[in-house]
């Protein structure tokens, strides 16, 4: 009926009762708030637990087994019924016999053993409820004293959470004073090693100053330990840079100076010592006994090799405190100095052992029979022997220093040999050819192309050309001296001879058909020249060889006669000129000759034509002056006229006709007014450059065709000229019967003039072509003025076929005067863009 676990702890067992005696006692479990607790830190006060009660277990019989009794139907048959079944319960021993001890005999026996039974009976069916009331009297008494427990144990836990609250408190405040404690520390410390830190910079100074002025300082340099020294001067100094408030900051600092400064010094002085030994032992090694050049070569540069890194890692402490950081400055002057010191001692102490040989190695070769009278050899075989010298300083240079500041004036003074003996012989040669032969040697082997300037030099190489500048502007300066004699004597101060000008004999010396051009070759390019016996000269072809330097002079040496055989001497001179300082010389001395060569070969040109005009005609003159102006022109192509400097600024505005009023004003080769004209803006203003050269050659060519068109043009129309109508009894048809037979006998002598000059078929038809405009101009103006006028009156062909008897209108005229000029149209319109562009228009232009 209680399964519960709590009442079975307090009902007995239905197992027969032992001896109380023997029967142990029990107790109660303990409550659980009396369990120790191993985790409190404090002890509380123990509270009174709950009394354990004794419980004596009741023995109740075993129950008896089960049965099946016969049930009363009766209250009257109860009595049997139970008698039968005590009687039973009696043989079977459930029933104690002392119970029925009383014998019953009467009902009123039984009625007093009944009711006593039935008292038994309910008092034995009531004690089962009265145990279940002791128990929950005693449970009750257990939960009071599980209330009481539990409320004492609130109060200590209350009291205990009061405490770890206090606890907490003072934790907390605690925790703060040791972190305050801990940043103080912190601070402290902090403050302690910045002391520290800063006092090493102050406490550096008597050990370093102990150690510099030591008897043995000098020994002490190529130490590691000395270089971790001069870095502490420099953290120092720094420092002491950076703090200028500090206490005695400025005299610390002048003292670190003074220390650094003396450091650096003994560097020097240990670094220049050790180079003197050296060079000293070379030396007397040397002096001591004869050395072949092998042996001589090991003493000079491997007995140097030896200690070179080491004494390069110690110069070097010197070089990185005198040299600027890039981006902040700084190098000491004084460093500097030390530094300049390392190269001159370096230097001076090389040259006195490589320039004497060196200078005996040039006199040798000066003065071998192969170079003792040719400039070029000498200047290839010493150029090439100073090179190997410099080439092998250049890398001793570089395993002994750091930087170039120096080293290119110590290779210019192993030069200087060199030029004692080049620079007298250039001034005192006169062979234009052998200048510009040493020229290009110089420039082709030695020098840096133009056209790479922007390429970086390879550091890890010797750059050569600045030492070999000297030499070759040393050649440039005479090559241009000669170049200017040569143009002095040979073109502006020529006098023709009576052969070159015998013209138009002199164009019969040569046969009119076209020949071969010949190809000149001077300073290893090809010039395509043509001959002045075929058509006008196209633009030079220049075609580069790569023949070797020793190749035999003979290709310097040419026959200009044969290349340049029937042109005017000024004229084969002037190419002759261009074509061998043509990139030897700078761009602008370049144009600076240029430009008076083709000025001053124009003005020759000018001259001979007019002698050739007083002793044979001017078409001679003019028809001379043409073609060699436009041999001229097609020769100067080839030399990059079209160079103009920034600089270099032209005003045309006050030229446009100054040909025309210089024809107009008449004589025009006359220097003085040449001078007087350009000074009046009459000509675009000449300055040193090729573009002006060109521009005033093709001004000259237009006069000059414009002269010569003109002129012929003019006779053949005299007779309808305006001198001719003024005059009295005009007669129309006979002036113009009159210019056309002008015209029939001028054509002739025009066709062979041209013949004999020009051998070009374009360009003479060009110019027949631009005579026959005029005259149609000329008939035109005629026709307009003194013939439209008339045309009433006269008799005036207007179409078709014109009658002799009668003035021709312009388009018979110019039908009849094609047929007479015979101008080839169609060969003219052939032409390409460049023939075009040298072909001669209507108005002179090229």
């Amino acid at each position: 009926m209680y399964e519960d676990g709590w009442y079975t702890a307090f009902v007995p067992s239905s197992q027969a009762v032992e001896d109380k005696s023997t029967q142990p006692k029990h107790y109660r479990r303990v409550s659980l708030l009396k369990q120790p607790n191993d985790h409190s830190e404090i002890e509380p006060t123990p509270s009174d637990g709950i009394a354990a009660v004794p419980e004596e277990a009741v023995g109740l019989g075993v129950p008896p087994p089960a049965t099946v009794a016969r049930r009363a139907k009766s209250y009257s048959d109860f009595y049997d019924a139970m008698r039968s079944q005590l009687k039973k319960d009696l043989e079977d021993g459930h029933i104690d016999k002392g119970v029925h001890s009383t014998e019953i005999k009467t009902e009123l026996d039984f009625a007093d053993w009944y009711h006593s039974l039935e008292f038994k009976l309910e008092d034995s069916n009531n004690e089962e409820y009265r145990l279940y009331h002791d128990q929950l009297l005693m449970a009750e008494s257990h939960l009071d004293s599980l209330l009481s427990s539990t409320s004492s144990a609130l109060d200590l836990l209350n009291s205990l959470s009061i405490s770890f609250e206090s606890v907490e408190a003072q934790t907390a405040a605690f925790q703060a004073q040791c972190e305050g404690l801990t940043s103080e520390q912190r601070r402290v410390s902090k403050l302690a090693d910045d002391i520290g830190g800063n006092l090493q910079y102050y406490n550096s100074l008597e050990p370093i100053t102990r150690r510099m002025n030591a008897s043995g300082a000098g020994g002490f340099v190529r130490a590691k330990e000395y270089s971790e020294m001069l870095h502490t001067l420099d953290r120092c100094l720094e420092y002491m840079g950076s703090h200028p408030n500090h206490h005695d900051a400025h005299t610390y600092r002048s003292r670190y100076r003074l220390l650094l400064t003396r450091g650096l010094t003994l560097v020097r002085v240990h670094f220049v010592s050790s180079l003197r030994d050296i060079a000293s032992d070379v030396t007397k090694r040397i002096a001591d006994r004869q050395l072949n050049d092998t042996t001589m070569s090991a003493l000079l540069y491997a007995k140097f090799r030896v200690g070179a890194p080491e004494l390069k890692r110690v110069g070097q402490e010197i070089r990185k405190r005198a040299m600027p950081i890039q981006g902040i400055g700084g190098g000491e002057v004084e460093y500097q100095n030390l530094v300049n010191e390392l190269y001159q001692n370096y230097s001076a102490t090389r040259g006195k052992l490589v320039i004497p040989l060196v200078r005996k190695k040039v006199n040798e070769i000066a003065m071998a029979p192969s170079t003792s009278k040719d400039l070029v050899a000498f200047a290839r075989s010493s150029i090439g022997y100073i090179r190997g010298v410099c080439v092998d300083e250049w890398t001793l240079w570089r395993e002994w220093l750091e930087g170039e500041d120096g080293l290119y004036n110590f290779l210019e003074s192993i030069c200087e040999p060199l030029y004692d003996h080049l620079r007298p012989r250039i001034i005192h040669e006169n062979k234009l050819l052998r200048l510009c032969e040493l020229c290009t040697l110089l420039q082709t082997r030695y020098m840096h192309d133009q056209e790479d300037d922007q390429d970086p030099i390879d550091e890890s190489q010797l750059d050569f050309s600045p030492l070999i500048q000297p030499a070759l502007e040393d050649a440039q300066t005479r090559l241009v001296f000669r170049t200017q004699a040569i143009l002095r004597d040979e073109i502006e101060n020529y006098r023709p001879k009576p052969h070159d000008l015998d013209f138009p004999a002199r164009n019969q010396s040569a046969p009119l058909s076209g020949t071969k051009s010949r190809e000149s070759t001077t300073h290893g390019r090809k010039y395509s020249v043509t001959s002045p016996t075929e058509s006008v000269p196209k633009t030079p072809r220049i075609i580069e060889e790569d023949g070797d330097m020793e190749e035999k002079d003979s290709r310097w040496e040419f026959d200009t006669e044969a290349v340049f055989q029937g042109w005017y001497p000024t004229l084969r001179k002037a190419i002759w000129l261009l074509s061998k300082i043509y990139r030897l010389v700078n761009s602008t001395v370049f144009d600076d000759l240029a430009h008076q060569i083709v000025h001053l070969t124009t003005v020759s040109l000018h001259k001979a034509a007019s002698l050739i005009s007083s002793k044979s005609s001017a078409t001679d003159s003019q028809l001379f002056l043409i073609k060699y102006l436009l041999i001229l022109k097609s020769q100067i192509v080839a030399f990059d006229i079209e160079f103009v400097t920034p600089e270099v600024s032209f005003d045309f505005s006050v030229a446009t006709n100054t040909f025309w009023e210089l024809r107009e004003r008449g004589g025009l080769f006359n220097p003085r007014n040449l001078l007087r004209l350009v000074g009046g803006g009459l000509l675009p203003r000449v300055v040193e450059n090729m573009l002006d050269a060109k521009v005033e050659l093709d001004g000259r060519l237009r006069k000059v065709i414009n002269d010569f068109t003109t002129g012929f043009a003019t006779r053949m129309t005299i007779p309808i000229a305006e001198k001719a109508v003024a005059k009295g009894r005009f007669d129309s048809v006979t002036a113009v019967k009159a210019a056309q037979d002008a015209i029939q006998k001028e054509v002739p002598l025009l066709r062979r003039k041209l013949d004999e000059y020009l051998p070009d078929a374009r360009t003479k038809e060009t110019l027949v072509g631009a005579v026959q405009d005029l005259v149609m101009e000329n008939y035109e103006e005629f026709y307009v003025k003194h013939v439209s006028g008339t045309a009433k009156n006269g008799k005036v062909s207007r179409k078709g076929k014109g009658r002799d008897d009668e003035t021709w209108d312009v388009d018979t005229f110019a039908e009849w005067a094609s047929g007479v000029f015979r101008v080839d149209r169609a060969g003219m319109s052939g032409m390409d863009d460049e023939s075009r562009s040298r072909s001669v228009s209507r108005n002179g232009s090229m």
